[in-house]
This record gives C-alpha cells, sequence and structure tokens, in this order.
C-alpha cells in the first residue's frame, strides 16, 4: 500500500491486535477499515468496494445489511436483549431449538446452545466424555481426530485438530488425542478417482479405532470438507464408512458442520449427502448468516437421558455461558431458517455452484501453477502448486497465496488465503455478473503475480 495510512489506520495498530495475523505485516499493508457492507461488497473509507469472496470468514449467507434479517433484529432489540440461561428461557430460542430439531439429521432431539464454534466443539467433546463417565465406561478417555482437521482455537478444540500453524506450540497444554491419517483426494495414495471412490482411506480410521475404542470416547470430524487444511474435499461414502465403524466400536461421531451446515455443501447439512445421524452435530458461523455470534451442539435422547437424574447425583451437565441462548442471536437465527424455509434456498445454491463450476473450470483448469480446481456446494478452491505433474507444493514461506490475496484486494476482491489454496465461498445472494467478476479477478491476480516473478506462461 503506497498511501499514508489514515487516522484510523494508525489507531487501529496503536491499540488492536488482530485474529489470524501476525501484526508486523500490518506496517506495510494496514487493516482496511471498512465503514458498510451491501450485499456481497463491503466498503471502505475511501468508497473502494471489495467482494467479499470469503462471506467474512464463512458466516454471511444473504449479504451484509440484509433487510429482513436486519429488521428482525431492530424489533427484537426493542423487546429483550438477553436473559440468563439458567432457570429462564424465551420463545427465540424454544423456535430456535424446535426448528433445529425438524431439519438436523433424524434422531437428534435436543439442543444445547453456546455462543461461538469452539466452544460448540468443547461442549460435545465434554458431553461425550461425561455420558460414558456417566453410564460405566470409564475406561474411555480420549478423542480421535483426523490429520489436517480444524475444530477452533480453545484448547480442547486444539487438542483435536491438526493443523500445525495452530497447534504445534501449545502441545504441551493439549490432550492426549489419537490421530488417524485424514482423506486427500487431490493426492491420494490409492489412486481413486471422488466420483467412484469407496473411501479405502477409512481404513486408516479404522486401523486406529480397532487398536484404541476401548478407551476412545469419539471420532471427531469436518463433513465432506476439511476446511482450514485447504478446503480438502472428500466424497459421502467416507462419512457412511466412519458412521459404521463408530457404531460397531461404540465411539460417539461428532460432525463439526460449524463450516459447511446450513448449505454449503449443496445440502442444508453436509451429513445429509451421506444419509448418516452423527451422535452430536455442531453448528455454528452461518446459523445467524453473519451478524451475531451464536452456536448450538444437537444431540440425541439417548446422551441426554444420561444427564437427567436427581440433582444429588451431580450428573448435570454444568457447562455455560453468560452469553448462552442469547435473544437477539436467537431471533436472527430463526430467521435465517425461516428465509430457508420461504424462499427457494437451496435450489439457488446448486443453480448457482454450477454456474461458479463452469466459469472456474474455464478459467484455472489451464493454468501453469492450478494442480487442481475443486468445489462442493458453493466452496470452490483453487490449489496453487510449484508443478502440475508432481503436484509439488509451493513452499509455505513463499506465501503464495497472500501475495496473490494483495493483489485481488486491489482489483477489489477479497479472498483469504489457506497458504497456497485460494477459495471461494460467496454469500448465497451474489449475482451471475458479480460472479463472473470474482472469478475473473481471481485469475488476474494469479496471473499478475507469476508475471511479476518471470515465471507464467499464459
Amino acid at each position: 500500500m503506497n498511501q499514508p495510512f489514515t487516522d484510523l489506520q494508525t489507531r487501529d495498530l496503536q491499540y488492536v491486535w488482530h485474529p489470524c495475523s501476525q501484526m508486523k505485516d500490518y506496517e506495510t499493508f494496514p487493516p482496511i477499515v471498512i465503514t458498510k457492507g451491501q450485499g456481497v461488497w463491503l466498503y471502505d473509507e475511501q468508497g473502494q468496494r471489495y467482494l467479499d469472496a470469503v462471506s467474512s470468514w464463512w458466516v454471511n449467507l444473504f449479504g451484509h445489511a440484509n433487510p429482513r434479517i436486519s429488521q428482525v433484529l431492530s424489533e427484537q432489540a426493542f423487546i429483550l436483549e438477553h436473559t440468563i440461561f439458567a432457570n429462564f428461557t424465551h420463545e427465540p430460542a424454544i423456535r430456535l431449538a424446535e426448528k433445529l430439531v425438524a431439519l438436523t439429521p433424524n434422531g437428534l432431539q435436543k439442543v444445547f446452545f453456546a455462543d461461538n464454534g469452539s466452544s460448540a466443539i468443547e461442549v460435545a467433546l465434554k458431553m461425550s466424555f461425561q455420558y460414558h463417565m456417566q453410564t460405566g465406561k470409564s475406561a474411555k478417555k480420549r478423542f480421535l481426530a483426523l490429520t489436517d482437521a480444524y475444530h477452533g482455537e480453545t484448547i480442547g478444540a486444539l487438542s483435536v485438530g491438526g493443523v500445525g500453524l495452530y497447534n504445534d506450540i501449545y502441545q504441551p497444554l493439549l490432550l492426549d488425542t489419537v490421530r488417524a491419517k485424514g482423506p486427500d483426494c487431490f493426492r491420494c495414495p490409492f489412486q481413486e478417482e471422488p466420483a467412484s471412490c469407496h473411501a479405502p482411506c477409512s481404513q486408516f480410521v479404522e486401523e486406529q479405532l480397532k487398536a484404541h475404542h476401548q478407551d476412545l470416547t469419539a471420532v471427531i470430524i469436518e463433513p465432506l470438507i476439511q476446511a482450514a487444511a485447504g478446503m480438502k474435499m472428500y466424497p459421502p461414502v467416507y462419512l457412511k464408512r466412519l458412521r459404521a465403524l463408530c457404531t460397531q466400536y461404540d465411539v460417539h461421531l461428532i460432525a463439526d458442520e460449524i463450516a459447511v451446515g446450513f448449505g454449503r455443501t449443496g445440502t442444508l447439512f453436509a451429513c445429509e449427502q451421506a444419509d448418516i445421524t452423527p451422535d452430536f452435530m455442531c453448528l455454528s458461523k452461518g446459523l445467524t448468516g453473519g451478524y451475531l455470534p451464536l452456536s448450538v451442539v444437537v444431540t440425541t435422547n439417548e446422551i441426554y437421558s444420561a444427564f437427567y437424574d436427581d440433582y444429588g447425583t451431580m450428573r448435570a451437565f454444568l457447562h455455560s455461558h453468560s452469553y448462552s441462548g442469547n435473544t437477539l442471536a436467537c431471533r436472527v437465527a430463526l430467521e435465517v431458517l425461516t428465509i430457508f424455509e420461504e424462499e427457494p434456498v437451496m435450489e439457488m445454491i446448486q443453480r448457482k455452484g454450477q454456474w461458479m463450476r463452469a466459469l472456474a473450470m474455464t478459467a484455472f483448469n489451464e493454468m501453469p501453477y492450478v494442480g487442481e480446481y475443486r468445489q462442493i456446494g458453493l466452496v470452490g478452491a483453487i490449489e496453487l502448486v510449484a508443478d502440475r505433474a508432481t503436484k509439488e507444493p509451493f513452499a509455505s514461506e513463499a506465501r503464495i497465496g497472500y501475495q496473490i490475496y494483495q493483489r485481488a484486494l486491489a482489483k477489489g476482491l477479497l479472498l483469504r488465503p489457506l497458504g497456497n489454496v485460494l477459495y471461494f465461498m460467496p454469500p448465497y445472494i451474489i449475482s451471475e455478473e458479480d460472479m463472473r467478476m470474482m472469478i475473473a479477478t481471481a485469475k488476474e491476480a494469479i496471473e499478475q503475480f507469476f508475471h511479476e516473478r518471470g515465471e507464467y506462461i499464459g
């Protein structure tokens, strides 16, 4: 950025510590001060606009400043903003819980409220552990998770994560987690094609379950997409096999649908594509359409019953957050689900997913440094590689994705790279014109970067 920092940028850097950032980078590339949002666009203090191709960290479904959602938020704020959720309740939470039970896979019947995705993961881990303690299975004290998994950044969530960037420094603090090699369709060791895959890689989980099931309480999984790992996508058959293995070995299945729930994969929930019911489903992000922090864990009556007893038995689930069941967030989430009911959202996702795939395949498939373009629903990912033939990745320290991100921003497109993977996860309301701009600008930014390096052959 060549122009002087604005007053707000200077004050930001004096006082604010931003997430997932090396703050020293901001000395030469300061935070962009956003003053308003409208639809798929964000506007900065100079009036420059940016197409929000990542839905502001995957949360926005129906556009910024959505009139319908904003209206119910305003109305609710004048009625009740929040109340303690122990021994008290309110209609928005009750109606939201009813809708979630009706919409999630059959058998999920109880809703526990938290306030962010990591907290939902902590709730599910603790519930699973305590369930086994209270049903005579006290040896079950460990969790099984996949390599390259990401489930959040609190200690329990980090413990079942597998992305070293987030985990490595905290290893002395983390739970002793059993790790199984996860699916990697782009670099499949079995040379399977996704369309005909029978998930032979599930054997890695099976081996660990067979060896450790007596002391395992749950397996945790990101259904269909390992998001922070670089949008690694895999077929539904893997989930179906995993569900069967968990049942066989008496181990809970926790589905972390925080990133992929509410239509992102082309179905309302990713687990639907495998026709499975997990023991716990964690939901957040799109639940409130990008408006307010809220998360839920939806689970079974069987699990709930293990906590239901006289007070003196001390079997209750003593986990809480001050903002559990926040009234404003519940009312907004209720409106988001009502939009799904009243408007053809899933058909829109399918149609726009087809547009995005066609545009992206045309734009990226023949580019020398694109190893693969992959897509599920309205989530698309470009994996940049040093060598297409060998799929050799670029060195992470080269920060190829970050440098392309900077060039895309200068052209009015917000991409948030995952290492050397660029991805699209736009709000569902994106128009065909804006989608064309999104794909074309991403291509221009990639071409510009490699031309500047003197490496690109167009």
